[in-house]
């Protein structure tokens, strides 16, 4: 019998991913209002109806597409949602455009999904995985505090 492909979690990794799946009361996961500032550049606001405010960059948005390619792709090079790729080592750096979409649209009453200049759309935004990747110093303190990082 093979064990390619198996991987055994941490009792840490498994507490986390727990914390992570914890379930959101609905309210959490209902915007009030949502402010997609293309025009602006400077990416998406959310408030809640639980009264929470929500803010992401675009390149945040961009580099934690919650498609499965997006996915696979963060998991092989070991980075976080949102966490941007490695620069490669050139002598001479290469000028990137920030992340920003061309449009945005709803999905739905559970999502939006951007089709980014980059040719890329296949990320569907849900509420709830906006609301679990709050950016906030209080939410992204929470996460860390769950996680066990020391203060």
């Amino acid at each position: 019998m093979s064990h390619e492909g198996i991987r055994f979690a941490t009792k840490e990794e498994q507490e986390r991913e727990n914390a992570e799946n914890k379930p959101l009361p609905r309210i959490a996961m209902t915007p009030e209002k949502v402010r997609v500032l293309l025009s602006e550049g400077k990416g998406l606001e959310i408030d809640w109806a639980d009264g929470h405010k929500s803010s992401w960059t675009f390149a945040w948005l961009r580099e934690a597409c919650p498609c499965a390619t997006c996915i696979d792709q963060r998991k092989q090079e070991g980075r976080k949602a949102g966490q941007p790729k490695p620069k490669p080592a050139a002598v001479l750096p290469m000028y990137t455009p920030p992340a920003k979409p061309k449009s945005a649209q709803p999905v739905g009453r559970y999502a939006l999904q951007f089709n980014w200049q980059d040719g890329h759309s296949g990320g569907i935004y849900s509420w709830e995985y906006l609301r679990r990747a709050c950016q906030c110093g209080e939410c992204t303190f929470d996460s860390a505090e769950t996680a066990g990082t020391p203060n």
